[in-house]
């Protein structure tokens, strides 16, 4: 028995943080919470109320507030512009530390509270089933299912003083009384006398019945025997030095108009992804969501793979399959919101009754406008329980590598960045829009995952912005390794849709691609899931639209619209890379310009799977130039592989001319050149480089093997001249201490690598001379590796009646002039 205390007069309480009236947070307020806690070691459970880490106040919860000594925010030294907002950043690190103390003081660890999942939902002690229910405003509970015919009489659970409901259910003759597959729900009668039925919050199945329309689905109890479990048997291969990103849908993975599986994911197509040098996968969808729409950002059952796609059993084998192919798999994790589905979903299980009884905020706080959502209270002790487990059971359950986490804006802000535009300003980021209990959750989220697993991979999806997002904990940061570099495919769009190539600026483009913080990590895309979704287009169509119909055939002339498209293409993405951070991310079927955009079955379309496909037949196709779009991404992955200049630091714009449309920059010693002209070459066209020698062709966007016209001759030599007075930035050339002149064709890019002293020509490495080989390296390279797994990947040539029939194979749906 103890006894907290919340901090009086603190200028930074969360009403405070709640643009609450200025009297109110300013008053003195000291509020108590009586608690009982039995604390067991070992094998013992661990019990506690739901009140020790919050306390209600006007229907708002706030963390209780220890002793706990705070040090320096280190990330200020990183950057000066967070000093006026120490006390900000100072408050929210001593929130975290004490939630993390009053954690470990009541459940032992971090990770161990992180292991709700071994005590609520079903778990298997003995010779019994017990299962566990976090339920407050419940008056009478049972647990129903197929076991009993779904009369819960006989199977009445019982309320200890924290609201946890339970019951244990002894084998019968020596086998589970619920069997392993049945249904099952819990049923619980609210404070208005009304009992309903509720899929369990923690369950780990959860199934529908495809013969009903608009069918609820129900909970499955999943404890399958030994023999049927999936054991996994490849390690995590060794950390990417660098994350070249495959973001992919299981679902929309077939090339046939219907619901992939796990097993054919895996089967074929991450030997696909494989193939083209990507070294992780990125899975979206793969908690249940009743709306197969929604494309997965409508949770209903946060512990359960999605059942559209088979069993949990089947997607431990596709990430132990990713993982064979040395491929690692971060999940799309949303803890932004939940679905608002009641039937069905977690907000089930709020009956009205107030926050610090439900997974949820109250009233508006509680509801998310634009996503028809619910919001969670991150303050309260067991949705802090809930969530933090989740993140476990994934990592532990499955073998997941790490997150990229939803809508982090969202959860960052009271208002949740709706009809927000960031300009950049701190008071954006620290002041009483931020939900500082959110930030605290973000906070744990991140200590756990790598205590966990300490090389994870964790993605923040913010477009504010947020100042130390991206570092450490322990530098008074959120955590994060990686921020997606959202103004990207933004500052695409608005090029492809609003400008006229000679309008294209090199200064915007090179200031969008390279704006970003300061020692806090980027995954740069050119378009990902969101660009190719209903309503927009993808780049290739964008670029090519009709003609994409009747113009890919490489059995005619490309028309000048296929022309540009296609080398466009190839710049947009390479620059994109290249420039734009310290990782890559790529959605499912853009590497080789997949049209048109993808319209999960819904109403408007006649509930057709016609458009979530991906039609893999066109990048397979020989005749077809998918091939050459294939084959240049697979070799820009492969020339990170070689020189891994993605994780290189040194990164230098020398030139961004807007006469010439060149934009020349160097990545570790690589040298770039770009050269956006729509009808300019440069013969003898001067670049500057750091270092002196001799410079070679590494890679040639205007390659045979990419649909180019092979003006750059691959087997010349570039030596290099000093410029300037060494050590006198200003008399050199565009301040680099040294130059070499190459041939730069309209819409192309090249990029040089310098050659080492003493290396004969013959054994300069695999990326040598003609550029045309990197793909057929990469292709050999992957065959030696994976030997069999990879017969079937790569351009196809069997299918001969295909080929035959040229451009009327190409399934293409209606016509794009209709968009």
């Amino acid at each position: 028995m103890g006894r907290l205390s919340c901090l009086a007069n603190d200028p930074f309480t969360d009403s405070h943080y709640m643009g609450r009236n200025s009297q109110v947070a300013k008053q003195a307020r000291e509020a108590t919470v009586e608690f009982l806690c039995h604390i067991h070691r070992g094998t013992h459970e661990v019990e506690h109320s739901s009140a020790i880490s919050t306390v209600l106040n006007d229907d708002h919860t706030t963390i209780v507030t220890t002793e706990v000594d705070t040090e320096d925010i280190d990330i200020m030294g990183f950057d000066p512009g967070m000093k006026p907002y120490k006390d900000h950043l100072e408050y929210r690190s001593r929130k975290y530390k004490e939630q993390k103390v009053l954690i470990e003081k009541y459940e032992g660890t971090l990770e161990e509270f992180a292991q709700g999942y071994s005590r609520f939902g079903f778990n298997k002690e003995g010779d019994a089933i017990v299962y566990r229910e976090w339920a407050p405003p419940a008056q009478e509970a049972q647990l129903i299912g197929d076991f009993n015919g779904w009369d819960g009489s006989n199977h009445k659970m019982e309320k200890d003083q924290f609201g946890v409901w339970a019951i244990k259910i002894p084998d019968t003759g020596g086998n589970p009384t619920i069997p392993h597959g049945s249904k099952v729900k819990f049923r619980f009668k609210h404070g208005n006398g009304v009992w309903v039925d509720r899929i369990p919050a923690w369950i780990k199945y959860s199934t529908v019945d495809p013969a009903k329309f608009a069918a609820a689905y129900d909970g499955v109890y999943w404890d399958p025997v030994p023999s049927d479990r999936y054991v996994f048997k490849y390690p995590r291969p060794p950390k990417p030095k660098s994350p070249r990103i495959y973001e992919a849908h299981v679902g929309m993975s077939s090339s046939e108009p219907r619901i992939n599986s796990y097993r054919e994911f895996a089967d074929d197509v991450l030997p696909r992804i494989r193939a083209n040098n990507y070294n992780t996968v990125q899975l979206m969808a793969v908690m249940e969501h009743s709306y197969y729409g929604s494309f997965g950002y409508h949770v209903t059952n946060f512990f359960a793979v999605s059942s559209r796609s088979g069993t949990p059993e089947d997607l431990k084998y596709l990430i132990d399959k990713a993982h064979s192919l040395g491929l690692w798999v971060l999940m799309d994790m949303v803890h932004s919101h939940a679905s608002n589905n009641v039937t069905d979903g977690l907000n089930g299980f709020d009956v009205g009754q107030s926050a610090q009884e439900s997974y949820f905020h109250t009233g508006d706080r509680g509801y998310h406008k634009l996503w028809d959502s619910r919001l969670f209270n991150y303050a309260n002790w067991e949705v802090l329980r809930f969530l933090l487990s989740n993140l476990r059971w994934w990592l532990d359950e499955f073998m997941f590598d790490g997150f990229r986490f939803d809508g982090v804006t969202s959860i960052l802000y009271h208002h949740h960045g709706i009809e927000r535009a960031f300009t950049g300003n701190y008071d954006e980021y620290f002041s009483g829009a931020t939900d500082v209990d959110a930030v605290v959750y973000l906070m744990l989220a991140n200590s756990l995952i790598h205590n966990i697993l300490p090389d994870a991979i964790v993605i923040a999806e913010d477009v504010s912005g947020m100042p130390g997002l991206g570092r450490t904990v322990s530098e008074g940061g959120i955590g994060f390794d990686y921020r997606l570099a959202m103004a990207i495919p933004d500052k695409w769009i608005d090029y492809l849709k609003n400008m006229k190539d000679e309008e294209w600026s090199m200064k915007e483009i090179t200031t969008c691609l390279t704006n970003r913080r300061y020692t806090e990590k980027c995954i740069s895309y050119a378009e990902s899931h969101d660009q190719s979704i209903v309503g927009d287009k993808t780049i290739a169509f964008s670029l090519m639209d009709k003609e994409m119909y009747l113009g890919m055939s490489c059995l005619s002339e490309a028309s000048p619209t296929v022309e540009r498209g296609i080398a466009l293409h190839k710049m947009i993405h390479f620059i994109t890379m290249a420039l734009g951070g310290d990782g890559y991310l790529n959605f499912m079927g853009n590497e080789f310009g997949h049209p048109e955009w993808i319209d999960f079955p819904r109403e408007g379309n006649g509930w057709s799977y016609e458009k979530c496909r991906r039609q893999w037949n066109l990048v397979d196709a020989d005749h077809l130039r998918y091939k050459f779009m294939n084959e240049f991404d697979r070799a820009m992955n492969l020339l990170d592989d070689k020189f891994s200049f993605l994780a290189s630091t040194k990164q230098i714009v020398s030139s961004a001319s807007e006469e010439d449309k060149v934009i020349v920059f160097e990545r570790g010693d690589l040298v770039f050149v770009f050269n956006f002209h729509s009808v300019n070459t440069y013969d003898g066209y001067k670049v500057g480089c750091d270092l002196p020698g001799k410079y070679r062709v590494a890679l040639d966007s205007d390659a045979w093997a990419f649909g180019g016209h092979g003006r750059v001759a691959h087997d010349v030599d570039h030596f290099t001249s000093p410029e300037g007075i060494p050590g006198v930035p200003e008399t050199n050339f565009n301040n680099r201490p040294n130059s070499f002149k190459v041939l730069s064709p309209a819409r192309t890019c090249v990029v040089y690598y310098r050659v080492e002293e003493g290396i004969e020509d013959s054994d300069d490495g695999e990326l040598t001379g003609a550029s045309e080989i990197v793909a057929a390296v990469a292709q050999q390279e992957l065959l030696e590796e994976s030997g069999d797994a990879l017969e079937d990947v790569g351009p196809s040539k069997k299918e001969e009646e295909v080929v035959n029939k040229g451009e009327e194979d190409v399934e293409m749906g209606e016509d794009a002039s209709d968009d």
